[in-house]
């Protein structure tokens, strides 16, 4: 008996009508070329999600696809399997159906998976099936390991006293408590960690998307052991408690290396510890991804090709100003150019660039570093923030005599960075020749693409905000709900929202009259310069992120 011919990948996405026969022609050229799955070209070109590709391959196989997301996974099931177990299998229990042990799997054809949780549980399997993604998202948040069951019993702060809080043993609860904090706050995508001793107890917050949120309370007895492990860390002087500290640490969390930032601050109840949780990857970033708009980012990349003049970056702290610089010097860094930075502190650690560290103790200020690196024979040179008028002074003069200068500056808008420079004491002609353009910056949360749900807003309150629909938008917009895929939070990821001022020859002539603020500005929105609130409505309109989301960090 003959057996009935196996239908390809591309002929069941067709008769389900989730693809074209156009779209599969298109997919399967790209295949030619890059020699990847069928299902991994449709996924890139976006033609198909994750979620619906793996519904449908699940379907043939004859099993249930979970949408983990959005699934309640019972706790009591999930700890049935170790998280280390877990991440080796891509695996999950997420709950219990007559009498067996329901398992979401990446891969259900891995039979020895199956075998290993049988064997670890003593219950038979229900595989089904969900996207890697979602189950690694899952594992993070619902599977332990040992060590983290074990720091979460309420005997943990007896045992740190009992052995006196060791901060230089590999075994000792406190540096395992420490590694915790370190891979949950890597794993919840934090930029932030806050260690704060209270009156009772120790209060431990994580910043996620540039908003703190409180993870646990400890109690009180664990402080002193948890800083003066995270001092050892960082090589920070141990005995000091009365002064503030700074240090920085390398750690490797599942596989990828991280740096941390670490200050010590004291406080009334003890010393409070930050981290701050560097991703290399962050520093690779191309400008693209960093939310620029096309036709703002062509007028950004026209100014910082040439040959010399001054970019300023301007923003408040935690804006993304030093990460815009460096997806900017990614792009400029090749072996012909010569690029020397000044930073406090040098962030990411950049290849082929020469990175100096500002070190006010030893007389290395940001004046005394820029007059020595411009006898090093700089193409370009990136100044990690313009803090008094010799350094902006000296930035101005490398522009005219033909470096490239990238700065940073702390205003709330593009034209007022311009108004700055001339309060600092620098003359107007100069500023007019030297600077070529200022962008201006704040992030805004993603709405996460799970759980946002659109809505009809109140055309009277858009009004009165200064909203705008463009031509042909459907009169909805998005906002947060909430799901398991961002915490509940409804936010996954930021965006930046940008204004870019070019200055023109019209602006130019503006500075050199020192011209305000107010006429730079109505100048450079009459050429065409989009305000920051403007192009966050934009990103309202696309449904990038929400309406009070961009009332929040704008204006």
């Amino acid at each position: 008996m003959q057996k009935p011919k196996k239908e390809k990948l591309g002929q069941i996405l067709i008769k389900n009508r989730i693809i074209t026969e156009e779209q599969l022609q298109r997919a399967l050229e790209k295949q030619k070329e890059t020699g990847d799955s069928l299902g991994r070209v449709l996924i890139e070109l976006k033609m198909v999600s994750e979620g619906a590709l793996t519904s449908i391959l699940a379907r043939q196989i004859g099993l249930k696809y979970v949408d983990l997301a959005n699934y309640d996974v019972d706790i009591s099931a999930s700890s049935l399997v170790d998280a280390e177990v877990a991440r080796r299998y891509t695996l999950i229990p997420i709950g219990f159906e007559n009498d067996k042990l329901v398992v979401a799997m990446a891969d259900p054809t891995n039979v020895f998976a199956l075998d290993d949780v049988r064997i670890m549980t003593g219950m038979q399997i229900e595989p089904v099936v969900a996207t890697k993604e979602d189950i690694v998202a899952a594992i993070n948040r619902y599977c332990r390991t040992e060590t983290e069951i074990d720091l979460s019993t309420d005997d943990f702060a007896e045992r740190v006293m009992e052995e006196g809080g060791e901060a230089d043993t590999e075994d000792a609860p406190i540096v395992k408590y420490v590694n915790l904090l370190i891979t949950e706050a890597v794993n919840d995508r934090a930029s932030d960690v806050h260690i704060e001793p209270m009156e009772e107890d120790v209060r431990v917050r994580f910043r996620i998307d540039g908003v703190l949120h409180e993870m646990r309370r400890n109690p009180k007895q664990i402080h002193p052991g948890v800083v003066a492990r995270i001092k050892v860390m960082a090589d920070m002087n141990i005995a000091e408690k009365r002064l503030p500290q700074d240090g920085r640490a390398s750690v490797e969390i599942m596989g990828k290396p991280i740096d941390l930032r670490v200050a010590s601050l004291p406080t009334i109840y003890g010393e409070k510890v930050v981290l701050r949780v560097l991703d290399k990857s962050a520093s690779l970033m191309g400008l693209e991804e960093l939310g620029f708009s096309e036709d703002i980012l062509e007028v950004y990349s026209r100014s910082f090709h040439k040959p010399y003049g001054t970019i300023m970056v301007t923003g408040p702290t935690g804006s993304g100003k030093t990460t815009t610089l460096y997806a900017t010097l990614n792009v400029l860094n090749t072996i012909r150019k010569n690029i020397i930075t000044v930073e406090d502190p040098v962030e990411y650690r950049l290849p082929l660039i020469n990175q100096v560290q500002v070190h006010y103790k030893a007389g290395l200020t940001f004046a005394s570093a820029l007059r020595s690196i411009l006898r090093c024979d700089p193409d370009i040179v990136m100044i990690g923030e313009i803090r008094d008028p010799e350094s902006a002074q000296i930035a101005i003069e490398s522009a005219l005599t033909g470096h490239l200068v990238l700065s940073t500056l702390h205003t709330n808008d593009a034209p007022s960075a311009l108004t700055r420079l001339l309060e600092m004491g620098i003359e107007p002609f100069l500023i007019a020749s030297a600077v070529d353009c200022v962008s201006s910056q704040r992030l805004a949360r993603r709405l996460c693409e799970r759980c946002k749900e659109p809505y009809e807003p109140d055309e009277e309150y858009l009004e009165k905000i200064g909203f705008k629909w463009g031509d042909g938008d459907e009169r909805a917009l998005f906002k947060a709900r909430g799901c398991p895929a961002c915490n509940n939070t409804g936010f996954k990821g930021r965006i930046g929202i940008y204004e870019v001022l070019e200055v023109t020859e019209n602006i130019e002539h503006l500075v050199a009259r020192n011209a305000p603020h107010v006429e730079i500005a109505e100048m450079a929105r009459s050429e065409g310069m989009r305000t920051m609130r403007e192009e966050g409505f934009i990103k309202v309109r696309e449904g990038i992120t929400s309406l009070e989301e961009v009332l929040r960090v704008i204006m």
